[in-house]
């Protein structure tokens, strides 16, 4: 049985194969992937921590499944927020063949699903790309990104100035074009590309912020009461998701729809329907597009049958 650590991931998947392997796999539509289970976990402060389980299957190839812990307080503590450990079995079999650190194989996946779905949805000639947040994720979207299009400038935003200069100051120094961004405001009015990668429970983009032809990536916010953008960056846009289910149980959506400010019927299609061509993506160099982002099981797998070469 292999294990599978950081730096091996980091290794193995190549923002390039990684992006190839996922379009290759959602755009078959193999893979068997239920809804994701999420369960509250009381904290003796009173606050709430989150278990997810997301398993994945292709019957005679492989199989999976992968924990995540979400512990929102870890951010005051200086600790990851999320945490998460991936086992891979055999799918003739059902022998165990591989524990996977689910960190890195949730970073890298996710940061490569939201640079594929930028490859239907952002304009072509998106030149300005603003990451907002700087925790996990910020490093490997502005990464995976940038292996879609060439950026001529990638900002970083986040509330802690000096957390976002070490990521810019990261990014420069593989040869990327990257600052620190200091007025999201104007960060977003600038931007053709914004990712937003944060644990925030009330909006940080505002539509009103956005510009024409605009593209708004929406990763960070996963559970209902969490929210990345206001009701009018959805609203005014065309919508896309990487799967429905989870997406509107995400904040970003479930909130505006609760409030009755559009139906499920506003999303266009999702990732594999992109993928696939049912839908082509962006119909226009005006239109404002989002995507919105909450993690599919059968990314995890897809990047994890990648990573161990079968």
């Amino acid at each position: 049985m292999e294990f599978l650590d950081h730096d091996d991931l980091s290794e193995r998947l190549d923002w390039g194969a990684l992006i190839g392997a996922l379009a290759e796999v959602l755009g078959r539509g193999a893979v068997e992937a239920p809804p994701r289970h999420v369960h509250q976990m009381k904290m003796p402060d009173g606050t709430e921590a989150s278990l997810l389980l997301m398993p994945a299957w292709e019957g005679g190839r492989a199989a999976g499944v992968k924990v995540v812990t979400f512990f929102p307080g870890n951010a005051g503590k200086g600790l990851p927020t999320i945490n998460a450990g991936y086992l891979m079995f055999d799918g003739a079999t059902g022998q165990m063949r591989a524990v996977l650190e689910g960190d890195a194989l949730t970073s890298r996946r996710t940061a490569a699903a939201s640079a594929l779905a930028a490859r239907y949805l952002a304009r072509e000639d998106a030149q300005r790309l603003l990451v907002v947040g700087t925790g996990q994720l910020a490093m490997g979207v502005a990464e995976a990104h940038s292996a879609v299009r060439p950026y001529d400038d990638i900002s970083i935003w986040g509330r802690s100035p000096e957390k976002a200069a070490a990521i810019a100051a990261a990014l420069a120094e593989n040869g990327l074009p990257a600052k620190v961004c200091t007025d999201l405001e104007a960060g977003v009015r600038a931007a053709g590309t914004v990712s937003c990668v944060t644990a925030s429970t009330v909006p940080l983009v505002l539509g009103e912020w956005l510009s024409e032809g605009s593209h708004l990536d929406l990763i960070g916010a996963f559970k209902a009461d969490m929210r990345e953008s206001d009701t009018a960056a959805i609203s005014q846009a065309s919508l896309f998701v990487d799967g429905r289910p989870g997406a509107l149980l995400a904040g970003d959506l479930a909130q505006p729809i609760a409030e009755g400010a559009f139906g499920e019927d506003h999303i266009r299609a999702d990732l594999p329907e992109l993928i696939r061509g049912t839908h082509p993506g962006r119909t226009s160099p005006a239109e404002r597009t989002v995507f919105k982002s909450v993690g599919l099981s059968a990314e995890d797998l897809a990047a994890a049958v990648l990573a161990l070469g079968s």
